[in-house]
């Protein structure tokens, strides 16, 4: 029986959105071919999310140093599992870039692609002879994004740039954390992520630009960007008011009660009051309908200035009650609460399961894997996840051959070094 959710469409449907490495793929992005020349991590990622939606994602590693995310966390029969998440829908082949028939190879290719997808420092690929001039020349239409920590100029442009430097350049880890501790990083790569979803949406404006004009461009996108993006009106606050963030720790300045809470059991919940409305909800279910009268009451800031009083009412209530009783009691009173999940909680809630955000993916190595789904859902071109990350240079032959390489031009190139 197929598993539905492995598709980005409503479920449950009876379509089956498993196919071989190198099929046809359903999805919006069909027709569009990537180069992921790529590593660690948001050119990948962002690559991953175009073949998601139907493109085809040819992967290129150099031939000896794989992509390091193949290495990355946990291993099973030394196989890296991160891996087989960003590397998902993707053919791989394996080219070293700086040999000359490398770059031969990468021009022909590019020659044919939609978009390649690049996160060398600054001035790497004119070295080698395969800047924006040369890859234009052979496809006018061809759209070159280049993801990179500070950009392709400035004073900072060719330093190594990582996301745990846009994390703390930002000003993310400034905000983060309690108001006596240090900055805090995240423990995952969040500036790589909100990277990557920038770059598919960059790629995709650009494409649509290409509709218009009939030429392809450079997509210059930098770490340090989009998490300064989504951190909100910091500037427009210092601009205006001087006004500069502090750490809060799990409070926030502009609404209360808002903060994590230790159940009976031992547990936590999370509980959020952006409106007046629910946090009226709130005080009433935890026994404080009087403060709702107050006149501070009535705005988010004017809460936040009473966290401690609000904080200690709802903590007490949380702090008598069961996690199951604190969840079946907020919404009884239509109030914001969530359970703070690890992991083993999040691959059973059963709106997760509902939605399919975790779903099962076939796979030749592992047997079967499972992984977060495609973002969103489409109604008539859906996503589908085809095939989980396949082994180091596994589709070369296959993509040479269809560029019109004979096995003994394949051979050639692979003893002189550059497969």
């Amino acid at each position: 029986m197929t598993d539905p959710s492995l598709s980005g469409a409503p479920r449950p449907t009876t379509d089956d959105h498993t196919a071989a490495p190198g099929s046809p793929a359903a999805g919006p992005l069909t027709g569009l071919r990537v180069l992921d020349l790529a590593t660690l991590f948001a050119g990948p990622l962002a690559a991953t999310l175009l073949g998601d939606f139907g493109a085809e994602v040819i992967k290129i590693e150099h031939p000896l140093r794989p992509d390091p995310s193949r290495g990355h966390g946990p291993t099973k029969d030394g196989v890296g599992l991160w891996w087989k998440l960003l590397g998902r829908n993707k053919r791989t082949m394996t080219l070293d870039l700086s040999h000359p028939g490398g770059r031969d190879v990468l021009l022909r290719l590019a020659a044919g692609a939609d978009v390649v997808v690049e996160n060398f420092r600054p001035g790497t690929l004119e070295r080698w002879g395969l800047g924006w001039d040369e890859l234009s020349a052979v496809n006018p239409r061809l759209v070159l994004a280049r993801v990179t920590g500070f950009g392709q100029f400035g004073p900072y442009a060719r330093r190594p740039g990582f996301g745990t430097l846009a994390e703390a350049m930002s000003g993310f880890a400034a905000i983060t954390g309690e108001p006596d501790g240090p900055p805090t990083l995240p423990p995952f790569g969040l500036a790589d992520a909100i990277a990557a979803l920038t770059t598919s949406y960059a790629v995709l404006a650009a494409l649509r630009a290409r509709e218009a004009t009939g030429r392809g461009q450079v997509v210059d996108l930098a770490l340090i960007e989009p998490i300064l993006t989504v951190l909100g009106p910091q500037p427009l606050w210092y601009d205006q008011l001087g006004h500069v963030q502090p750490r809060t720790g799990n409070r926030s300045a502009n609404v209360a009660p808002r903060n994590t809470y230790r159940t009976a059991d031992g547990s936590w919940v999370a509980v959020s009051t952006s409106a007046e409305s629910v946090a009226g909800r709130v005080m009433r279910l935890v026994g404080r309908p009087e403060v709702i009268d107050e006149p501070w009451f009535a705005t988010g800031e004017g809460r936040a200035r009473h966290a401690d009083e609000l904080d200690t009412a709802v903590g007490d209530w949380i702090a008598r009650h069961d996690r199951a009783e604190v969840l079946a009691a907020f919404e009884k009173a239509e109030a914001a609460v969530a359970p703070i999940y690890d992991i083993r909680e999040v691959m059973t809630d059963p709106q997760y399961a509902a939605l399919g955000s975790i779903t099962e993916v076939p796979d030749d190595e592992l047997g079967t894997v499972r992984m977060q789904n495609v973002l969103f859902r489409l109604s008539e071109t859906p996503g589908a996840i085809r095939w989980a990350g396949r082994p180091h240079g596994a589709d070369t032959r296959e993509v040479l051959a269809g560029l019109g390489l004979t096995d003994a031009e394949i051979d050639g190139l692979r003893t002189a070094g550059a497969l």
